[in-house]
């Protein structure tokens, strides 16, 4: 599955409304909002209740955006190959370390408001 942090004022569901589901993970529970129709996973939410993590198949054009990094790499399955051209992490990674300046500042944002 591939996740685009989007800020929450620049999501706009174009219809319905979608239903929060918790999910037991491996620290607590996650809140995923789902379709209340089929069930898809649009978005949820890890920290921030600012940021998004959008599934990138329920935009408009998913084919607009390609991971930057692999998380939780751990989980994967063998047979799946990633490109050594994107980085890839068994858990998580440094976001300062490795986040372009432009999306550093726009978190810094988020974060002071």
């Amino acid at each position: 599955m591939i996740n685009v942090l989007i800020e929450a004022d620049r999501v706009e569901l174009l219809q319905g409304e979608p239903i929060a589901v918790d999910v037991a993970r491996e620290r607590g529970k996650q809140r995923i909002w789902r379709c209340s129709t089929c069930q898809v996973a649009l978005y949820s939410k890890y920290t921030s209740p600012k940021v998004r993590f959008v599934r990138a198949g329920t935009l408009d054009d998913p084919s607009s955006v390609e991971p930057d990094v692999h998380i939780f790499t751990r989980s994967k399955l063998p047979w799946v190959r990633l490109p050594e051209s994107t980085p890839a992490f068994n858990v998580y990674y440094d976001t300062q370390k490795l986040w372009p300046a432009e999306s550093l500042e726009r978190l810094a944002a988020l974060r002071a408001t």
